[in-house]
Order: C-alpha cells, then sequence, then structure tokens
C-alpha cells in the first residue's frame, strides 16, 4: 500500500507518474487508476513470461519515455534494470526493496535467485530503497552496494489513523463488551511467521493474573475455516474460551485500531518496517511488540520491546502497561501519536520520496 500513499501525495505539478504492472493489476491498480495515474497492466503469468509480454513492456517504456525508472519489490527491480538498458537514452534506476531477508531459506526459489542476482547487478541502479534499517544491513551482507543505499521508512496518513472514543465505544458494541473493557489487538494475516501461538499463549498467562482482559485478533485466515487456525486454538485450549475474539479479515482497520486500548505485533522473524504499529501509533495505541525488523525504532519509548517467541515476557509487558492505569497510558498515547506524526508521517515521507527523484535527473 506505500505505492498507492506515495502516488496519492505525490506533487503531480513536477511528476508525472506511470504505473506498469508485471501481473494483473487487481484492486491496487483500480485505487491508483482512481488518481488519474495511468495504470498498465502485462498480464505475464508468474510461471511463463511470453514473448509478447516482453515486446509489450518494451515497447509501453518507448512510449513513454521516462527520465527515472523505479521498480518495486525484487521483480520490478530487476525487469526496471533491463528496462534501462532497453531504453532509447540511459535512464537512472532506482530499486525499491520493500522486504527483509533474514534467510534465503525462508524465501521461493525462483525468488531467491533474483535476490541473489540483483546482488551481482547492484552497482547499476543509481540508488537502492530499503523500508527499513534492518533490510539495509541484510542486504548489504547479501553482497548488495552499500554505496548505493538510502532508507525510507513507510510513512503513515495521520489523516486517517487518528485517535476515537467513537471507535472505541462502537467496537465495543460490536463485541458485546462493556464500555470500560479492556482490549489488546493483533492485526496480522495468519501466518507462522506472524506468531499467533506467541499472541495466544501469552494471553493465556495475562488472563491468570488479570482474568477481565479481552484479546482481538484480525486479518486473513482468522476464522473458523481456516483449519490450521483451529488446530492451533485446539492445541492450546482456547476454542471455548470467552475472553478472545476473532474477527478475519475486514476493511475498516482505522475504525479496529482506535478501538484498541494495547496494539501488539509479535512477529518471530520476516518483519521489515510493520505498518500495523505506525497506524496503531498514530490512533494513539500504545504498542507491545517483539524486537524484530525496524519494530523496536518505530516504537522508541511509546510502548514496550519483548524478545520474540517469549509468551511470559509478552505477558508481562501487557501486564506492566494495563498497570499504568488510565491516564498514564492516555500519556503514552499522545506520545506516540507524536512520534509518528513527527518521524513518520506520509507528507515527510513522500518529500523524501520526491527529493530523490530531483537528485537522480542532476
Amino acid at each position: 500500500m506505500m505505492l498507492y500513499k506515495l502516488l496519492s501525495r505525490i506533487n503531480i505539478d513536477r511528476f508525472e507518474p506511470v504505473v506498469i504492472s508485471l501481473i494483473d493489476g487487481g484492486p491496487l491498480a483500480e485505487q491508483i487508476s482512481a488518481l488519474d495515474i495511468p495504470v498498465y497492466s502485462i498480464a505475464m503469468n508468474s510461471r511463463k513470461v511470453t514473448i509478447q509480454g516482453i515486446w509489450r513492456l518494451i515497447n509501453l517504456v518507448w512510449q513513454i519515455k521516462p527520465d527515472v525508472i523505479q521498480g518495486w519489490m525484487y521483480h520490478g527491480n530487476l525487469v526496471a534494470q533491463i528496462l534501462s538498458i532497453l531504453s532509447f537514452k540511459p535512464v537512472p534506476v532506482i530499486w525499491n526493496i520493500r522486504h527483509s531477508v533474514y534467510s534465503l531459506e525462508y524465501e521461493k526459489p525462483r525468488t531467491a535467485t533474483i535476490i541473489k542476482l540483483l546482488a551481482k547487478l547492484s552497482s547499476f541502479p543509481k540508488t537502492i530503497i530499503y523500508v527499513s534499517q534492518t533490510s539495509v544491513n541484510q542486504h548489504e551482507q547479501l553482497g548488495y552496494k552499500a554505496s548505493k543505499s538510502v532508507m525510507i521508512p513507510n510513512g503513515f496518513n495521520t489523516d486517517v489513523f487518528i485517535p476515537s472514543t467513537d471507535a472505541r465505544q462502537k467496537l465495543r458494541q460490536e463485541l458485546g463488551l462493556t464500555e470500560n473493557a479492556l482490549i489488546i489487538g493483533l492485526i496480522a494475516r495468519y501466518h507462522p511467521m506472524k506468531d499467533h501461538a506467541n499472541f495466544l499463549k501469552a494471553a493465556a498467562i495475562l488472563l491468570k493474573e488479570i482474568p477481565d482482559v479481552y484479546f482481538l485478533l484480525v486479518g486473513t485466515g482468522l476464522e473458523e475455516e481456516n483449519p490450521n487456525f483451529v488446530a492451533l486454538l485446539t492445541d492450546l485450549n482456547l476454542t471455548n474460551e470467552k475472553n478472545f475474539y476473532f474477527l478475519g479479515e475486514r476493511q475498516d482497520i482505522p475504525y479496529i485500531t482506535a478501538g484498541l486500548d494495547i496494539s501488539s505485533l509479535v512477529s518471530a522473524w520476516g518483519e521489515g518496517f510493520p505498518n500495523v504499529i505506525g497506524e496503531a501509533m498514530a490512533c494513539g495505541i500504545p504498542c507491545v511488540v517483539t524486537d524484530v525488523g525496524d519494530s523496536a525504532s518505530i516504537v522508541g519509548d511509546t510502548g514496550k520491546i519483548v524478545p520474540p517467541k517469549q509468551p511470559e515476557l509478552l505477558a508481562k509487558a501487557w501486564q506492566e502497561l494495563i498497570e499504568l492505569g488510565v491516564e498514564n497510558r492516555k500519556n503514552l498515547s499522545q506520545k506516540a501519536r507524536r512520534r509518528i506524526i513527527e518521524l513518520f508521517s506520509l507528507e515527510l515521507i513522500v518529500n523524501r520520496y520526491e527529493m530523490l527523484y530531483d537528485q537522480c535527473q542532476e
């Protein structure tokens, strides 16, 4: 979504962005098109690259005559570098790496091959943008050219993610809870790296100390239709637990987020610069997160940082925030939102991209 957020705020009086999607555009392409930004879909099959698709791609670039070509993620970076060679004139290329690489073994074989290939080609782009300092360090260790590295984090729309007492009230009404019920939330799709087991184990520990806390899990796969998730709940003896709410995928994340008392991201690995943390902080929700990726640097001193896969420490951190009391948590809330506005607002981040585009054409 950072691509959409960037395009939604870029100065169109100075820049004329055009988006080329290597695959079918999908909902994101529709959203970008609604900004009156041209979007072209090559509709390549990820398993089979055709001559027709390659020719259409080259022909598009010849027609557009770009001043800068920016790739987005590994496959896009590779294609961007190839297209710059096939352009009528030398065109500066920017790579944008949105990923952390804790081990190539976690990657799909084709993606791992492209990651290694890009390391060998990394002297060619003008700049390589990374979304997190963790990603910078990991890729440089893989052989990516350090002199090309620039870290530009995700930006957050603080007009959309805002504190809301109304959201707090409505969320509790939706769940059938009292207006003062304390809710700890995890917004993350069901995936091993997100470590929902850690969250649930910590929740069970906390409930032994504070039985009137409620836990809300939101994300794709967090529903009864997912047998793996149901098996996890069964293993942890949580299938009939009344303090847990599983909402599955939702489209109203700003509302859900603003209704929480504490937000958590408890990933075991794989995070770069997690949006869900910045979004919660923008809503004035204190966070407890695992020290994975740049999570700790986002939170700073506005929440709690714990090691991954340590449910006892996670439960303790939650308990410490709860025992601070409402007023002290409110101070943390204000501090968290202020940190996002001052360091990670969308306006600041878009301005950094625009400055980089200008520098590439000098």
